[in-house]
């Protein structure tokens, strides 16, 4: 792999309802849900890496540390960004901020493995 640490990729989002905790049955408020900063952030970081991987590979999601810190409503946006923090052979680990208006909404790290898709899909199938 030819990644090196400080890639970056950023992922932006117009929270709907369709990306509230009650739309992710997370909770019983309309406010945008775990579920789906983690999903945010993970796209940042397939972002930050798509260009640097060889042909054939891919990357998984592993791990998620992640502290969501503030509330955001329907209608409000919100920009992810992941940076490559450290690789430790296949083991990509991100750092990970949200922000929205006000400031942040949640931080983290965030682990994706690189893998040879086709490989892993065959052991996916047995």
């Amino acid at each position: 792999m030819r990644i090196e640490p400080g890639a970056s990729g950023v992922a932006k989002l117009s929270v709907t309802g369709s990306d509230t905790a009650i739309a992710h049955r997370s909770g019983d408020v309309p406010v945008l849900s775990t579920p789906r900063i983690v999903a945010l952030v993970e796209e940042a970081s397939i972002e930050a890496v798509a260009d640097h991987l060889p042909a054939g590979y891919t990357t998984v999601g592993s791990a998620v540390q992640l502290t969501h810190l503030a509330p955001v409503a329907e209608g409000a946006h919100v920009t992810a960004e992941a940076v490559l923090d450290s690789i430790e052979g296949r083991r990509l680990i991100f750092k990970v901020t949200v922000n929205d208006d006000r400031g942040l909404v949640a931080a983290g790290y965030l682990t994706r493995v690189a893998v040879d898709r086709d490989r892993f899909l065959d052991k996916v199938r047995g």
